[in-house]
């Protein structure tokens, strides 16, 4: 067989299903003149060679990947001035995927992965958008006049490995060709550092010798980050992220780097003989150096005290302009009974983990410290939410009874702390799921960012209410901000599902199989192949839908399309019928 070296250039129409089935003799002469006046002179001028084209597809073969880019960002210019006299639904918009590998040559066609990778590239594009893979991208920057953005690693179909991709930014010449598209870009690289003072909390060394103490530990940690988190002027990385480091050896200025970071604290906690010891040390993480480090001793009724001393050292040191009415407004006693807060603290270690959101125990941990104090407010929503996670995890709705119980102890904790952002963030995702109570729920929502700007999980369940209301654009923001937020949490999977899903409302459907095929590499379930189902039969591969279908149900044999109402009853009826109809025609049961 014949190889060689090339740059590999794969373009196709973002949506030409669509476009053909509003108009099929005028979308056909509009190719047919974009071809002709402008594509193949393109291309031409910079020495590609045409292999093949295929309806609204073309395969074009360079020498050089300088060649290849250089036409590619050329072409998207020109149709971008081109579309911006056109009316949107009838613009001719291409994606462009390049990537330079080892080719196979024969009778004027070529084949191999350099092919199949470059197609796959082109079909992560944004319509009016190119992305090219890291070897390409390896020869050509600095050569060529376009902006690259990491998208990190991609899993691309029937490509054994992970591919690492790059986005060009081309200016705003390409911009008419995506007025449509909200401003959202995904976080594929280690985020940068926040204009803010960032600090990231690890988990505290659990020293009390019982390992069945490390709950409190770890209790104590996500109190002081959600203490510090309350301070406007700092941002916090969240819990679910920083807890990653649990049990490793920790290199902080790796960790500082991971999370976009500049400071990182760490410590230890005793818990022995009624008394509690906390020893906690402040870090840079760019130079690793000391800034702070004391122990706190006292009494375990004192414990909440003790945190707001960390707290308060911790910024008195890292943003000392804070004002003291600012300290006092996050300083928090949570309940006066002790046994209370710890079984709310076995409850909420329960709740980090994903696999027991359906288990009964959940719900009895928070049953519990109500039992002891009915004021403890973070207690009953974490009782009321119980129930909801019951339906996101099982599928199945609560009885009448349990709902109207939930959605009453729900009201009860707002009415015991108004002024909770944690509490007002589950209440207002309570409302909106169970309650279908879509304008209450917005307004709770955005009072809770307002009281803490810093919760990654009030983020998370505002992109989940704006799916429900049918606002996809806000839905996007809102997962972004808790990806940034939380960079490396573990469920990190559900934000890519719910931008996925806010694609498909958007009908952008090549950004919102990206945005599954990131969940994909971080696991398969059914919200997620769910997610990848939809775009694909909203941009047409039917085929290709009724395949992960057919994987969907074998991982899943009860699924039903009927699920995506439960799982999303959204303020619209067309919007819970329609998605009920995508996954039905690609063979998913009713």
């Amino acid at each position: 067989m014949n190889r060689r070296l090339a740059a590999v250039l794969a373009a196709d129409i973002a949506g030409y299903s669509r476009l053909m089935g509003i108009d099929e003799e005028g979308t056909l002469a509009r190719l047919k003149s974009v071809r002709r006046m402008l594509l193949d002179p393109t291309l031409a001028a910079h020495r590609g060679r045409v292999v093949k084209t295929t309806g609204d597809g073309i395969l074009v073969e360079f020498a050089s990947a300088v060649d290849a880019v250089r036409s590619a960002v050329e072409v998207q210019r020109r149709i971008a001035d081109q579309n911006a006299a056109v009316p949107l639904e009838q613009r001719l918009e291409f994606r462009i995927g390049i990537h330079v590998g080892d080719i196979i040559f024969d009778d004027n066609d070529i084949f191999g992965d350099g092919v199949n990778i470059a197609a796959r590239l082109e079909g992560i594009a944004e319509p009016g958008g190119v992305c090219i893979s890291d070897d390409a991208q390896r020869q050509v920057r600095g050569k060529v006049d376009a902006t690259f953005e990491d998208l990190g690693p991609q899993l691309l179909k029937n490509i054994a490995e992970p591919i690492r991709a790059w986005r060009l930014r081309v200016g705003d010449a390409c911009a008419a060709a995506t007025v449509a598209k909200p401003a959202f870009t995904p976080p594929a690289s280690p985020p940068a550092l926040a204009e803010k003072a960032s600090i990231a909390v690890l988990p505290f060394q659990n020293m009390s010798g019982d390992p069945e103490q490390e709950y409190f530990a770890d209790g104590v940690v996500e109190d002081i980050i959600t203490a510090l988190s309350r301070f406007r002027s700092l941002f916090v990385i969240a819990r679910n992220s920083s807890f990653t480091y649990k049990g490793k050896p920790v290199d902080i200025k790796q960790v500082g780097r991971e999370l976009g970071v500049r400071y990182v604290l760490e410590g230890s906690v005793r818990k022995s003989s009624g008394r509690v010891r906390i020893t906690a040390q402040l870090i840079e993480a760019g130079s690793g150096a000391h800034l702070w480090a004391d122990r706190f001793d006292g009494e375990l009724k004192d414990v909440f005290d003790l945190q707001d001393q960390v707290t308060a050292n911790v910024v008195s040191v890292i943003a000392p302009k804070i004002q003291q009415s600012e300290i006092e407004r996050t300083r928090s006693k949570p309940t006066d009974r002790l046994d209370s807060y710890d079984l709310f603290l076995r409850g909420i270690a329960a709740y980090a983990d994903r696999s027991k959101w359906g288990d009964a125990e959940l719900g009895e941990w928070f049953n519990k410290a109500c039992a002891l104090d009915p004021n403890y407010a973070a207690a009953q929503i974490m009782l009321a939410y119980s129930s909801l996670l019951k339906q996101t995890t099982r599928g199945t709705p609560p009885g009448a009874e349990e709902l109207a119980e939930a959605l009453r102890i729900a009201e009860l904790a707002c009415a015991l702390a108004s002024d909770d952002p944690f509490v007002l963030a589950r209440a207002a995702h309570m409302f909106a799921y169970l309650g279908h109570d879509y304008d209450r729920a917005e307004t709770m929502i955005e009072e809770a960012i307002s009281l803490n700007s810093n919760d990654a999980a009030a983020w998370g369940y505002r992109g989940w209410i704006s799916l429900m209301c049918v606002q996809p654009a806000r839905a996007i923001e809102s997962f972004g901000h808790r990806l940034q937020l939380s960079p490396i949490d573990p469920g990190r999977a559900s934000m890519w599902n719910g931008i996925s899903f806010a694609y498909f409302m958007l009908d952008q459907y090549e950004q919102g199989r990206a945005a599954a095929a990131k969940a994909l590499v971080i696991g398969e379930d059914a919200h997620t192949l769910s997610a990848l189902i939809m775009n694909e039969v909203g941009s047409g591969r039917l085929d290709e839908a009724r395949v992960i279908a057919g994987r969907l149900l074998k991982l899943r044999p009860d699924f039903r399309a009927s699920y995506a109402r439960q799982n999303f009853p959204t303020r619209s009826v067309e919007w819970g019928d329609r998605m009920v109809a995508v996954l039905c025609e690609a063979g998913i049961p009713a």
